[in-house]
């Protein structure tokens, strides 16, 4: 009698054992990875967070508003030339982190291929800019080395933020962003142009019923 059991209990272990083992391989079989190339220019969005299409679109939205406000114009027939630009500080207000580096890049491109204003390097780009020319002064041949005196100082600075505002009720959110933009003259501190764009976002979870 107890041989019998212990033969059963041994059988019952191993029928446990092939069970777990298969379980773990058809789990391991249904984590399979999948990766597939898409056109940087398809809309992929699927949290319903902050991504590059929201950033390429705002920042071409906007540019294109500021170059055609009466900012533009008025600083061109006084000055008789393009007015300078800056990008300064640009802070996310919002509750998702959000990589205002990239934003503030689609922004200085924008502005670039605008062809409406001049656009300088920042304060972190000068620093290595600066420091480059001070090797060229010690190891550049002299024909070549470039002057230290001749930076292009910008007559406007833009400034702005990110923010969001949630609603979220019965596994349906709402999520409303928000950048405002200010383009501040530096010889006065006036703002010369103020913008805004806003986006809206609905993301709904579907339950799963059992």
């Amino acid at each position: 009698m107890m041989i019998r059991s212990d033969f059963s209990m041994r059988s019952l272990w191993c029928l446990l054992a092939v069970a777990i083992a298969f379980t773990v391989l058809l789990s391991a079989c249904g984590k399979e990875k999948r990766v597939t190339r898409v056109d940087p220019g398809v809309v992929t969005d699927f949290s319903g967070r902050w991504n590059d299409t929201d950033s390429k679109m705002v920042a071409e939205a906007m540019i294109k508003e500021m170059v055609k406000q009466p900012w533009l114009e008025k600083f061109s027939s006084t000055a008789g030339r393009q007015p300078v630009v800056i990008v300064g500080t640009i802070l996310n207000k919002s509750h998702e982190h959000i990589d205002v580096g990239t934003f503030v890049t689609d922004l200085q491109r924008e502005m670039t291929n605008s062809q409406q204003v001049v656009f300088v390097a920042n304060k972190n780009e000068r620093d290595e800019i600066r420091e480059e020319r001070k090797e060229q002064a010690v190891h550049a041949r002299e024909d070549t080395q470039k002057r230290p005196g001749q930076e292009l100082g910008a007559d406007f600075m833009m400034k702005g933020n990110i923010s969001t505002i949630v609603d979220e009720s019965d596994g349906v959110k709402a999520v409303y962003f928000q950048v405002d933009l200010d383009l501040i003259d530096l010889e006065n501190n006036v703002k010369s142009w103020y913008g805004q764009k806003k986006i809206k976002k609905v993301i709904e979870r579907k339950r799963l019923l059992f």
